[in-house]
């Protein structure tokens, strides 16, 4: 859906897999609900208005130029930024309201990684491991190859590295709903691929999964719903085959955004 107003964000029908279209399943609530969300700095409007949402067990994939807002509504619905207008809910509760139980079912990865530079990978996990009742700690070292640098402090890793270290930590909990943050950002391909294999099978396990992504690739091979921001507002919420429109999802993405590219 091509977005010149608000959309519902209270319902949504379930497309487990891109471009499988609209099912006969009954509307179910939405994990993440963003609805007419405005946030303001100064003279700066960072959201306009949004409004979009997430299921569960599906991938929403966020685009947008920089500076159009996806960081913006990410740390809003992570309760870090307090909206200036309107209102956004997680698992049906106000992130800036949560508490400590119900921010145990939320994952959460940073644009910058937020973690501890002089903690030890395998430490830092081990110990945020100790902080949830169930974790899956030992399959993500394994599935994202952390266990060569395991030892070595966070400030002494590559970036691919940190990136891998900083995805195990949001997924650790085995969460209902996580918000990843760019996390393919400066991994080799072959990394690349394992997180997206991994980030399908969490999808499949009903999590819902909402990925910031400069990508176009990532998203059309990994997004069951596309939301592009421009300038602070929803330019387009829909299956990234239905966004592309028998073209490219990226010659879509520069029509609505107005941006430039290159050859």
């Amino acid at each position: 859906m091509l977005c010149n107003s608000a959309v519902d964000t209270t319902k949504v029908c379930l497309t487990p897999h891109p471009g499988s279209g609209c099912l006969d399943s009954p509307l179910v609530d939405r994990a993440v609900v963003v609805e007419d969300l405005r946030r303001v700095f100064g003279d700066t409007v960072a959201l306009d208005g949004a409004s979009w949402g997430a299921s569960t067990g599906q991938i929403t994939c966020v685009l947008g130029p920089n500076g159009a807002g996806k960081t913006t509504t990410i740390e809003c619905l992570e309760g870090l930024q307090q909206p200036d207008g309107g209102r956004c809910r997680v698992l049906g509760t106000d992130p800036w309201q949560a508490s400590a139980d119900h921010r145990a079912r939320v994952g959460v990865m940073l644009q910058d990684g937020g973690l501890p530079q002089s903690v030890p990978a395998s430490r830092l996990l081990a110990h945020l491991g100790r902080l949830y009742r169930t974790h899956r700690g030992p399959e993500l070292v394994e599935r994202l190859d952390i266990a060569p640098f395991a030892r070595t402090p966070v400030r002494r890793l590559s970036g691919g590295q940190r990136q891998r270290v900083a995805l195990a930590a949001a997924l650790l909990s085995d969460p209902e709903v996580a918000f990843l943050d760019e996390p393919t950002a400066g991994l080799d391909p072959h990394a690349r691929l394992a997180v997206w294999d991994l980030l399908r099978e969490r999808r499949d396990e009903g999590v819902a999964l909402v990925v910031t992504t400069h990508g176009f690739e990532e998203a059309e091979r990994l997004a069951d719903r596309v939301v592009i921001l421009d300038r602070g507002r929803v330019v387009a919420d829909d299956t990234p085959a239905a966004i592309a429109a028998g073209g490219r999802l990226e010659d879509a993405y520069f029509a609505l955004t107005g941006g430039l590219r290159g050859n």
